[in-house]
C-alpha cells in the first residue's frame, strides 16, 4: 500500500473525528463499560471504504465488543452521515478492525522486564 494522499488523510482526520464524538455519546449501548478509541483511520484512494481502527480500553471483551460495533455499522454509517453530509459527497463504507497495539506493547514490557531480571553472563 502506498502513501496516502493529503486529500485521503484529511478525509481520514474527519472521519476519525466524528466517529470518535460518535463512539464516545453513543458507544456505550453498544459497548457497555468500554472506552472506545479510534486509533486509526485508512481511507483508499476514492475514499469510498474507510478501514477504521478501535482501540477498547477498560473491557475483557473487546473483540464481542468489536462484533457489536461491526453489526451497528450501517447505523453508524448513517449516523456519520448527517455528521459529515457538507464535508463529503459520499459517505464511504465503514470497516471496523481491532487495535491491538496496546496489547502488543504491554506484551514487549513483560518480555523486557523478564529480559532485564534475568542474570547478565559475563563476556
Amino acid at each position: 500500500m502506498g502513501t496516502e494522499s493529503k486529500r485521503q488523510q484529511r478525509f481520514a482526520g474527519v472521519i476519525q473525528q466524528d466517529l470518535a464524538e460518535l463512539l464516545q455519546r453513543e458507544g456505550k449501548s453498544w459497548a457497555p463499560g468500554a472506552f472506545i478509541t479510534v486509533t486509526k483511520v485508512r481511507v483508499t484512494p476514492d475514499l469510498a471504504i474507510a478501514r477504521v481502527y478501535l482501540s477498547f480500553l477498560n473491557t475483557k471483551t473487546a473483540k464481542e465488543d468489536l462484533a457489536n460495533i461491526q453489526s451497528k455499522t450501517t447505523e453508524i454509517r448513517y449516523k456519520l452521515g448527517t455528521r459529515i453530509k457538507n464535508q463529503a459527497r459520499i459517505v464511504p463504507q465503514l470497516e471496523f478492525f481491532l487495535d491491538d497495539t496496546n496489547e502488543y506493547v504491554e506484551h514487549m514490557d513483560k518480555l523486557f522486564e523478564e529480559i532485564s531480571k534475568e542474570p547478565r553472563q559475563p563476556d
